[in-house]
């Protein structure tokens, strides 16, 4: 049984998919291996920026919820740092695909609900949270001001 089947194409009906996709059935499964969750480059330009600004973190905290990317624990703030498809952002890269609606609008809505639950847990703790698209990280001078704002607030 394949890894995923849902990236097979019409011809292989067996998985219900309707859709032809662009990509060879091992051109999908190296693309989707190639996904990241941590240290990803919108995440080490944040980290990056972070950094020569003089403040210091701690990265993927377990002990928090949603364990965010980027933690300042002296100023209790928590940067998550969001690729736009994968979190459903408003940008051209954060649309849903054309193909197989089915399954790519729930796995979408859940992490969106996901992220939701897990800054409202952390601000109940009395973190502060601050969300970064990936779109956002392409104007690093408008992202640092973003960032010292963000840092600085009480």
């Amino acid at each position: 049984m394949d890894a995923y089947p849902f990236f097979r194409n019409a011809t292989n009906h067996r998985y219900g998919c309707s859709e032809m996709d662009t990509r060879t059935e091992d051109q999908r499964r190296r693309i989707m291996q190639a996904v990241k969750s941590k240290d990803t480059g919108p995440e080490l330009i944040v980290r990056r920026l972070l950094h020569a600004m003089g403040y210091r973190f701690r990265l993927h905290r377990k002990d928090l919820t949603g364990r965010p990317d980027i933690v300042l624990p002296k100023y209790r703030k928590a940067i998550f740092v969001h690729g736009c498809f994968w979190h459903w952002h408003g940008c051209p890269k954060g649309q849903l695909p054309k193909s197989r609606l089915d399954y790519w609008r729930p796995k979408l809505e859940a992490n969106v609900k996901r992220d939701r639950t897990n800054r409202e847990q952390l601000e109940s703790l009395g973190w502060a949270t601050m969300v970064i698209w990936q779109c956002e990280t392409r104007d690093t001078d408008a992202l640092e001001v973003k960032l010292q704002e963000f840092v600085e607030r009480t």
